[in-house]
């Protein structure tokens, strides 16, 4: 994988600089970049899987983005601005990562990156956003990167709740409710599986008795549950993608493997592993969603199975008003709720936005916004790691249901504890964030 040196980068930092003049600002703004915003419109970009083996429900996130923009915009916009999002498929490859964001930056002008998915993907390119200084801002992925090291990456800031909280909060229900489990990591062969460990091994490290790895795009992963049943795992706790869910169930099921299992909320969406494991058995498996009946996983956002959230019913008359093709989903509701994250952003940057702007504003402001999420925001100058934490649940007839309240924490030592201070956001009336401008 090629990736961007610092030098080049930096000079293709200052040849977009010099090159996107895109708008402009009045006399008394605060200096700063505007390339991507005219007087009425704003530009906006991310990569996103639309095809290859990831495209499965992450193709769908960008769908919900469109959708409340589309719905922002047809109540007026941010400041008059509507926003226009640019979505480039990088099929899950870091190459084409690359490839795609130098056209976003260089081509497409846009004022800021929203919502690249992806911990492979991502990584490629985070370097080259920053030294070009374009806002990263809540990137579609848990790894710390994307927040714990500011200072370094100033312009990126996470979103979802980070693996290393979700390692810990699982690694704790765990150790507190199966302390003799023997236990067997499922881990993809990135930071998102290292940084899930990572946490998972605070509570559990002597009852880990076997780690397996899969590599993105190598689709064959009985070795690797056959390393977990030589080990006698009894319990597997997988982050993972959810294409590598359905591939371990079925492979499990022909090896007659039973732990238990307890996935990362990344890879344990029920609907569309069930459509999943169809799809890759062939028809054997009619009724997949089933097999996840009894299986743990952790939730930090409301999701289709809460149809009486009222979250849920506007991300429904949004998606009824302004959606594509296709039924709401949760990846759906997870670009929508990133949306509505952006659009408090971008009202906190003022009326006169700059990409130095929303940065400083997202630090300043970021840990008040408000939203779906199930936990607080951690946004401030020291930390850009989004929501704080999640609940524990179980898998029955496709619903999730609780096991523990919200549980908050961070990274490293930091204890973890109850928190229902989220619980008390509600979206307005009219589904539009109203954030003040950031002084």
């Amino acid at each position: 994988m090629k990736r961007w040196s610092k030098a080049a980068a930096l000079v293709l930092a200052a040849a977009v600089t010099a090159a996107c003049g895109a708008g402009g600002r009045p006399d008394d703004a605060k200096p700063g970049s505007t390339v991507g915003i005219t007087d009425t419109t704003i530009k906006i970009g991310a990569h996103f899987p639309l095809t290859g083996v990831a495209a499965p429900g992450y193709s769908e996130i960008p769908s919900g983005h469109k959708a409340y923009y589309d719905y922002v915009n047809a109540h007026g916009g941010v400041n008059g601005r509507k926003i226009e999002f640019v979505v480039r498929d990088d099929a899950y490859n870091p190459t084409t990562t690359s490839q795609v964001t130098n056209e976003l930056v260089l081509n497409d002008e846009i004022f800021a990156m929203v919502g690249g998915l992806g911990t492979p993907t991502h990584g490629a390119v985070v370097d080259f956003l920053n030294d070009a200084k374009v806002p990263d801002l809540f990137v579609s992925s848990g790894s710390l990167q994307w927040g714990d090291y500011p200072k370094d990456k100033p312009f990126t800031f996470g979103w979802q709740p980070d693996y290393e909280i979700e390692g810990k909060i699982i690694g704790d229900w765990v150790k507190k409710n199966k302390p003799d489990a023997k236990i067997g990591l499922f881990l993809q062969d990135d930071d998102f599986g290292r940084d899930g460990e990572k946490g998972a091994r605070r509570y559990l490290d002597d009852q880990i008795v076997a780690v397996a790895k899969y590599s993105p795009g190598n689709t064959d992963v009985a070795p690797q549950m056959a390393q977990l049943q030589a080990a006698g795992v009894d319990m597997v706790l997988g982050f993972n993608v959810p294409s590598y869910t359905a591939l371990s169930q079925l492979v499990s099921l022909r090896l007659g493997f039973k732990p238990t299992w307890f996935y990362s909320n990344v890879g344990s969406d029920p609907t569309l592993v069930g459509a999943l494991l169809a799809r890759f058995s062939e028809g054997a498996v009619t009724d997949g969603a089933s097999l996840l009946d009894g299986v743990m996983t952790t939730e930090y956002i409301p999701g289709v199975d809460a149809p009486d959230d009222p979250w849920l019913k506007l991300w429904q008359k949004v998606w009824s008003e302004h959606g594509a093709d296709g039924d709401l989903t949760n990846y759906r509701v997870y670009g929508m709720s990133q949306a509505y994250t952006f659009v408090q952003a971008l009202q906190a940057a003022g009326p006169n936005p700059t990409r130095e702007g929303i940065v400083a504003a997202v630090e300043k402001a970021g840990k008040t916004f408000e939203g779906p999420g199930n936990a607080p925001f951690r946004f401030t100058g020291e930390s850009h790691l989004g929501i704080s934490g999640m609940a524990v649940v179980e898998i029955q007839n496709g619903v999730g249901e609780a096991k523990t309240p919200v549980l908050v924490t961070d990274i490293g030592d930091a204890p973890i504890k109850e928190d229902d201070s989220a619980a008390k956001d509600s979206p307005p009336a009219n589904g539009i964030p109203n954030v003040k401008a950031v002084e």
